[in-house]
């Protein structure tokens, strides 16, 4: 196992450092909660495609800095659907932060750029850890979704929130959800878009430990883990994903399918226009 330390920064938005086999994944946009804007697209995408093939690690943690992991989309992001109500603010670039079209398919993937920041945790062969505090909501949750292991802060806000703005869940957020809790507890996080606390996303299986300092807790079982075999380690991750993903790919093109007949109708921006203006929604009878 390789003792020298390397850091690697990728559009200011996220830092990868390698020590001692284990990849200390960091988004670096504390001052927006670490929300998803273009350029943390496109940084967490790049970061996890490098971490794909490298040979070296042994396992991941994932972590936010700041006083929250992942915030999701940038609030930018659902201004621009009010002002405009049309076209995906993940299809856009952003003015200001260079990032590729997060709504773009790579040749050869099963993804886009915004579904594949939470799948590339299951494409890395050796396991991905997450360390969660403050909030983990929408985009956010559905990151940390895609991570192995969940280690959170009992005071941890989750969300499922995409209904709340007229969407669903469009990041793998459904299949890597539907893997961990029944249909029910699935439906009822995703249908209400309600904020559970860390405790309770434990007591339902979408957090699998608590602690007070979830840094420092992901950091101990990532050790525990490069301490085995890594060909066992990567053998018993493969096994166990063979099974828990598949149907992956057909599930995936049926999310991009549904969200992009949502985004733009007019409930959509009802629902995006109705929370902004702090006001009761009128929607109209549905159109898919």
């Amino acid at each position: 196992m390789a003792s020298t330390t390397e850091t690697k920064n990728y559009n200011d938005r996220v830092t990868v450092t390698i020590s001692q086999g284990i990849a200390d994944v960091r988004l670096d946009r504390a001052d927006k909660r670490n929300a998803l804007d273009p350029a943390m697209f496109d940084a967490i995408a790049k970061a996890g495609k490098d971490l794909v093939t490298n040979r070296e690690i042994r396992a991941v943690v994932l972590s936010g800095n700041g006083n929250s992991f992942c915030a999701g989309l940038d609030f930018g992001s659902f201004q621009s659907m009010a002002d405009g109500g049309a076209g995906n603010s993940k299809k856009t670039k952003s003015s200001e932060n260079s990032g590729e079209n997060a709504g773009a398919m790579q040749p050869g993937a099963i993804t886009h750029i915004a579904q594949q920041i939470c799948w590339v945790w299951q494409e890395v062969p050796v396991p991905v850890v997450v360390a969660l505090q403050g909030h983990a909501l929408g985009g956010g949750m559905q990151l940390a979704l895609g991570a192995d292991i969940r280690v959170a802060h009992a005071e941890t806000q989750f969300s499922m929130r995409e209904v709340h703005w007229g969407l669903i869940p469009d990041m793998t957020g459904t299949l890597m959800l539907s893997r961990l809790v029944s249909d029910d507890v699935a439906k009822d996080l995703v249908f209400s878009a309600r904020v559970i606390s860390g405790i309770e996303a434990h007591q339902i299986g979408v957090v699998t430990r608590l602690s007070d300092q979830p840094l420092e807790a992901a950091m101990q079982i990532a050790r525990e883990i490069a301490d085995r075999s890594p060909d066992a380690v990567r053998g018993a991750k493969a096994l166990i994903n063979r099974l828990s993903n598949a149907g992956a790919a057909e599930h995936f093109a049926e999310e991009r399918r549904i969200i992009y007949s949502l985004i733009g109708k007019p409930n959509q921006v009802e629902a995006v226009m109705s929370n902004f203006e702090k006001r009761p929604a009128k929607f109209v009878p549905p159109t898919v």
